[in-house]
């Protein structure tokens, strides 16, 4: 019987199995590592998409005590609540906001933003001959935050009651008055060129770099007048540590009821409003774009948001990128033509 088996296998055209190797420690790990990444691809790329997955670092770049920081810490207190990660404000003065600017223009990490203003946005690009970004290409806009009116006030030893007699004044001491700003081509720089040109009077600029070391030269003396984001100014007046002779808004502010507006007082259509936005790098993804600018819409319009922003003056807007896009194009048009006319150059 057992060579009748035998003799069946040999005639058969079954042919016995090639002898194998025993699989090598190597080609274990090779197959282990195969699977292990196949179970992991999917992973990766869900915390790809789950933007953001660290803290977000908010640059604003002026120093802190001014509008900017007021607006931008408002925006980003709500902003950690909704986005699921902290977001923390990070000032960093210097060049007009270039530096700030600059370094940011190159971030690829996503998750860095930067405070939009319109001196880097709308008069920086026109008062330097050559910018380490570009203002329209580097960036995308995300949303326009918040509108912030200039104030303009003088030391309480000026004598002047209201902007007719500030003028009057000025005029009779051609070059002799000194305002302050936060720098070359700041907001506060524009508002008070804007009002020297419409009012016709010679008054000296001295620029600081930023609001907070300005505000403390006004406040002392050194300094006899300035054009300030309300939000960053209210406090003084209120204290009676500065006088405002007009507000450079269309219509009177509530928590300044008696004080009028420039156009009130003899210019007609004369308006001045600062303003902040948000901007990110370009290399942000669409994705992260859409997340991004959807939570700042809704932060900006909170509840908590707009009740800080009112107390200090600041009109919360909010709004599309295609809307602030198309606010800055507009913005560097206007601007463009008040830098030439008064010849604004950097420092």
């Amino acid at each position: 019987m057992r060579a009748s088996i035998q003799k069946t296998l040999e005639t058969s055209h079954v042919r016995p199995l090639p002898h194998r190797r025993p699989l090598s420690r190597r080609h274990w790990l090779q197959a282990g590592g195969a699977l292990t990444l196949g179970g992991l691809l999917p992973s990766m790329a869900s915390a790809q998409d789950a933007w953001p997955s660290k803290s977000i670092r908010f640059v604003v770049p002026f120093a802190p005590g001014g509008s900017s920081e007021i607006v931008a810490r408002s925006t980003a207190a709500e902003l950690s609540r909704t986005l699921g990660q902290s977001v923390f404000v990070d000032n960093k003065p210097g060049a007009a906001g270039n530096i700030a600017m600059s370094e940011v223009a190159r971030a690829t990490d996503q998750h860095t933003l930067i405070l939009g203003h319109i001196g880097t946005l709308a008069v920086n690009p026109y008062i330097f001959a050559k910018l380490p970004y570009d203002a329209n290409k580097d960036f995308k806009p995300v949303s326009l935050l918040a509108k912030v009116p200039s104030l303009y006030v003088v030391h309480p030893d000026v004598p002047a009651k209201n902007l007719k007699e500030f003028i009057a004044y000025a005029k009779s001491k051609p070059g002799k008055l000194s305002y302050g700003s936060a720098g070359n081509g700041s907001a506060g720089h524009l508002a008070f060129e804007y009002l020297k040109m419409t009012a016709e009077v010679f008054m000296l600029h001295v620029p600081y770099r930023g609001t907070g070391p300005m505000v403390t030269d006004l406040l002392s003396g050194r300094l006899d007048a300035s054009a300030i984001g309300a939000a960053a100014i209210i406090p003084f007046i209120k204290a009676g540590k500065v006088r405002c002779i007009a507000t450079g808004s269309a219509k009177r502010l509530a928590q300044l009821p008696d004080v009028p507006t420039v156009a009130e007082q003899g210019f007609p259509g004369f308006e001045m409003t600062q303003w902040y936005g948000m901007l990110a790098p370009a290399s942000i993804t669409p994705a992260q774009m859409a997340k991004l600018s959807a939570e700042t819409m809704k932060a900006v319009k909170s509840p908590d948001s707009m009740q800080r922003l009112t107390a200090d003056a600041a009109e919360a807007v909010g709004g599309t990128p295609e809307q602030f896009a198309q606010f800055i194009t507009a913005e560097q048009n206007r601007w463009q033509k008040v830098i030439a006319r008064a010849n604004i150059k950097p420092d």
